[in-house]
């Protein structure tokens, strides 16, 4: 019985060390097509990095309006050697990501002219691999008053008093800044240049007309729910307002405004009793920015036209605020 032990004992040795050596082989396998499904991925969707890189889109405005020049630039997070750029577009609704035709840089530059546009960059290595990349920012295209021709002569001042609408005041409603800090920095001084090249004025008297008109010391107003508040020198006052009706004003040159005045509902020494907004906009419709006038006497309130505090979203910051007024 001791003689038959030994054959047994050598066959086990055997099928164990080639158990082993498959299981081994198995592993190896595994790790190799692993290690292949992970460099073959496609990089058509942008969505895989094999770098821990990352990249920030800049310039991307709060909105733009048709026909703007959008100009974005990637910033990589961290020095590389690599200058293989592409640029990815995606319109809403669609599943499938287009490489951007002539966009081969670390910058972007393109005309505003789809709503809810994805844009995203992304750079490769020396393999073309994918060593960054972005995440998708959206364009919001937002004309205010519209591109055809009606909307413009409204914006203008030109239109028919049968066009002009009762409007809430929840037309306005937001969180709004002053726009006189702005030009008081510097940061306006495009917006008079450019005004200067198409105007009868120089920059100078373009910056000095615009002081005389925006000049406040409200620098913030939040409207919410029929209630305004004024923020002036770290304090604020607050008052709720009902509709008062309308009034359309003729000017100098012949074109028209409209003030949508609103009363307040309860008096108060802090508030003023009349507040009335203008912002080329005749009917019914949210405001993207609005000239405000207040005071205690109506009708003489209605004469003012060289004072116009003027306020922006307050979410907006000086470039976004020079963008909007060079479309207009």
């Amino acid at each position: 019985m001791f003689i038959l032990k030994k054959p047994y004992l050598y066959l086990s040795v055997v099928a164990l060390s080639l158990a082993l050596v498959a299981c081994q082989n198995s592993e190896e396998t595994a790790t190799t097509n692993s290690t292949s499904s992970e460099e073959g991925k496609s990089t058509n969707d942008n969505t895989t990095s094999v770098e821990s890189a990352t990249i920030a889109i800049d310039g991307l405005g709060d909105h733009y309006h048709t026909g703007d020049t959008i100009e974005l630039a990637a910033v990589l997070s961290e020095e590389a050697d690599y200058d293989h750029w592409h640029w990815y577009t995606r319109e809403s609704g669609q599943s499938e990501w287009e490489v951007a035709s002539g966009q081969e840089g670390d910058t972007f530059s393109g005309e505003a002219s789809v709503d809810g546009l994805e844009i995203k960059a992304a750079l490769y290595n020396d393999n073309h691999e994918v060593f960054a990349e972005s995440e998708p920012v959206t364009i919001v295209i937002d004309d205010h008053h519209g591109h055809d021709e009606e909307s413009k002569q409204i914006y203008q001042g030109y239109f028919d008093d049968d066009q002009v609408a009762d409007r809430e005041l929840t037309d306005w409603e937001g969180d709004w800044q002053s726009v006189y800090p702005y030009l008081l920095n510097g940061d306006l001084d495009e917006v008079f240049a450019h005004k200067a090249e198409e105007g009868d004025m120089t920059a100078e008297e373009y910056k000095d007309y615009y002081t005389e008109g925006y000049v406040t010391d409200v620098e913030r107003i939040v409207i919410d729910n029929g209630n305004v508040t004024f923020y002036k020198d770290g304090e604020e006052f607050s008052g709720d307002y009902e509709y008062d009706g309308y009034e359309i004003l003729t000017y100098e040159k012949g074109n028209r405004g409209v003030r949508f005045i609103y009363k307040l509902a309860e008096k108060s020494n802090e508030m003023p009793q009349y507040i009335q907004f203008s912002d080329h906009i005749i009917s019914p419709q949210e405001s993207s920015h609005f000239h405000l006038y207040w005071g205690d006497d109506r009708e003489k309130l209605l004469e003012e036209v060289t004072h116009w505090p003027t306020y922006y979203p307050s979410n907006l910051d000086g470039d976004d605020i020079v963008r909007d007024q060079l479309a207009h």
